[in-house]
This record gives structure tokens, sequence and C-alpha cells, in this order.
């Protein structure tokens, strides 16, 4: 609160605040069943998770270990640089990575931070690779020849979320609507997910994410016409995109600034 107090003036919006940080938060634990804690209340530390402001108060307190981490010249000193989004970031580095990693425990210890050990650890690119923000950063190989350099690709976790959303839009239950609603909603769901994963080598998980998605709503089809055979000499491909519009995702590199350049 002292951090959010720099920056908001207005006391009954701090008030709010707090009373928001403080209220109870329900959790289900390994059995299914609820209950509900007062742990940010009691301990006077943390802020809820996956709320709208998280991400907001994350970036003011994580502040205070970014500006520390340059005027104490720990980045000039081990030429290590911090990358971060809210309370998630990576430090790059050559050479001094156990050293950085020492001293950013030293810090965040000092500012009463917990580090998540299950996500921290130490990576050597490019025989390693790491995942932030949902990419994943590590050795990639030209289609055009075929050299390696160090690049990002969507991550597989990414691509399995957005099959398992897929698949939810095109269960039985959704049978009852109409083809132009699911089609619709897909394109709506697929612009956005390439829209953020538009960097690096996409080619092979759009053409991945293509597949499943015909796969997909050509089931779907199927169930809502009756259909028992495979569905691919009624629900052709050309079909599916040309007369019901569902968008191709493969397509889209093509149009990518970086893909004129």
């Amino acid at each position: 609160m002292k951090s959010v107090s720099r920056r908001v003036s207005d006391r009954h919006l701090l008030k709010l605040i707090k009373m928001w940080l403080e209220a109870p938060a329900e959790e289900v634990d390994d059995r299914g069943r609820r209950r509900r804690t007062t742990r940010n209340k009691d301990e006077g530390r943390g802020s809820p998770q996956g709320s709208p402001i998280s991400p907001l108060l994350a970036n003011i307190y994580m502040r205070q270990f970014i500006l520390g981490w340059k005027v104490l010249g720990h980045e000039r000193r081990l030429d290590a640089h911090i990358v971060n989004y809210a309370d998630d970031f990576v430090i790059c580095c050559r050479g001094s990575a156990d050293e950085a990693m020492r001293v950013m425990r030293s810090m965040m210890l000092r500012l009463r931070l917990t580090v998540n050990e299950t996500k921290t650890r130490l990576c050597r690119v490019p025989k390693e690779s790491v995942t932030f923000l949902s990419y994943t950063i590590g050795l990639c190989h030209s289609a055009r020849t075929g050299r390696s350099y160090i690049g990002t690709k969507p991550s597989a976790k990414s691509i399995d979320s957005l099959k398992a959303e897929i698949h939810e839009l095109t269960e039985r239950q959704w049978l009852w609507t109409t083809v132009e609603d699911r089609v619709a909603k897909l394109n709506r769901m697929l612009l956005g997910w390439s829209n953020y994963f538009c960097l690096g080598p996409v080619s092979p998980a759009y053409r991945a994410i293509d597949r499943y998605t015909r796969h997909r709503l050509r089931q779907w089809l199927r169930g809502k016409h009756k259909v028992q055979s495979r569905g691919t000499t009624r629900f052709p491909d050309a079909r599916l995109h040309d007369e019901f519009g569902l968008i191709r995702l493969c397509d889209r590199p093509r149009s990518f600034p970086w893909a004129k350049g």
C-alpha cells in the first residue's frame, strides 16, 4: 500500500484498494472442496491472483526490484538485463547467470517478495529453451536456408490451450447453433491468438491449428447434419474455408510486416 500511495492520492480509492486486498479469497482444494481464506489480511502481504488489477499492482512492486537492479549497478556489472511483464521476468546475461541468480534472490528477500521456485531456473540458450509469456525462446532453423538461430515460436502449451478452446466451441452441446455462429466464434478466437503469436517461425504452429480446426468443425457438422461418413466428401476443406468462411492461419504470415522486409 505504501507503493500505491506514492502514486494515488485519493484516500477513498486507497481505502477501497486496501479493502479489496484484504477481502477473503475462495479456494478449491485437491478434493474439490471450497474454502475461504484470509491469508492476505493475516500476513499483510500478497494480492489475489487472476484479478484485473493484479498486473498493475505487480508492476508497482516489481519496479522497486528493477530500479534497484540498475541503481545498485548489477545490470552494468553483470551485463544482465531484466525483461518483465507484471511479476514474470527473465534475466538475460552472458557468463554471469549464477551470480545474477544469487543477487536476485538476495534482493527479493530484502523486498519481502517470494520467488516461485517451480518456475525459477537457469537456462542456457541455445542448448536449452525457455518459455516466457507463452513464447518458447531457443534454437530455430530457417526453412529457406536451413541455418540455425536463436528465435521465438509459440509454446507447445499455448497451442494445446488453443486446441482445448477449439474443442470446447465445437462440442455436441452447440449442435443447435448455426454454422455461421460457430465459424464466427472460431475466427474471432483464431485471429486473436495469431495476432499475439506472430513472431518467429509461426507457420508450423499455424498449420497444426488449421488442421485441428478443420477436423473439429467437420466433426461438429457431421453431428449437426447426422452424417455417418467421415464428412470429407460433403464438407471438404475448400467448402469449410470458401463457403463457410473459416479463416486459414497459414495465409496470415504473408501479410506480416516482417514478411515483406
